[in-house]
């Protein structure tokens, strides 16, 4: 199987050959804006404890993260939506490795600000079997530094295909969470940590699962 990188790159690749060149340099531009924010040094650090925050799941019931923890090794996936076609390759990524997750018991969780509804339609979509909440509140985006309000230019963008994330989200706001990665261990502390401004990037399964296994010997 090809690496979630690889399979991001040629989605990246496509991309910039359909897309209108002057999108692609508007967009990357915005990237490089965010990430001179310093959003990717002040988000939750390593060492950091495992934030106690509530989401809500598919059924609209809530769920505590800390219980979810449960004292076993638990990785966090924070990605922006079903719209976005790099977050649905991230999630499929991840449910191929969920027997390997199982089998080393580690708990895996993927949390997105868009409403339960939409979660649940992220869910069949791709088809996953691992728990995938709501923070259409956007608490637990704040509590691990990730939130971010996005650029008129993006906010034009965004709505004018279809993208319309006040609604989608439920909140109001034009807010998201940079797509990041948190691994934490049996204590609830922070022993891995990919948080980059670039949406198109993200944290190669296999490496974070092999960290938090070496980790746990």
């Amino acid at each position: 199987m090809p690496t979630l990188e690889q399979q991001l790159s040629d989605y990246l690749v496509g991309f910039k050959q359909r897309a209108p060149k002057e999108r692609v340099a508007m967009m990357e531009a915005a990237t490089d804006a965010l990430r001179k924010t310093g959003i990717e040094q002040t988000a939750l650090a390593l060492g950091a404890n495992l934030p106690d925050v509530e989401l809500i799941d598919v059924h609209e019931q809530p769920v505590n993260l800390l219980n979810l923890h449960a004292k076993k090794p638990l990785i966090v996936i924070f990605y922006r939506g079903g719209w976005c076609p790099y977050c649905n390759l991230e999630l499929r990524h991840w449910q191929n490795e969920l027997a390997q997750l199982h089998d080393n018991g580690i708990q895996l969780i993927a949390i997105s600000p868009q409403r339960p509804d939409n979660s649940l339609s992220t869910i069949e979509k791709n088809e996953l079997a691992y728990p995938v909440l709501s923070d259409s509140a956007l608490h637990a985006a704040q509590k691990f530094g990730i939130a971010f309000t996005l650029p008129p230019e993006l906010v034009e963008l965004y709505g004018s295909v279809g993208n319309d994330l006040p609604t989608i989200n439920g909140n109001g706001q034009w807010v998201l969470p940079i797509p990041a990665t948190f691994a934490f261990d049996a204590e609830g502390k922070v022993i891995y940590r990919h948080v980059e401004s670039d949406y198109r990037l993200r944290a190669e399964p296999q490496t974070v699962i092999d960290l938090v296994r070496n980790s746990m010997r």
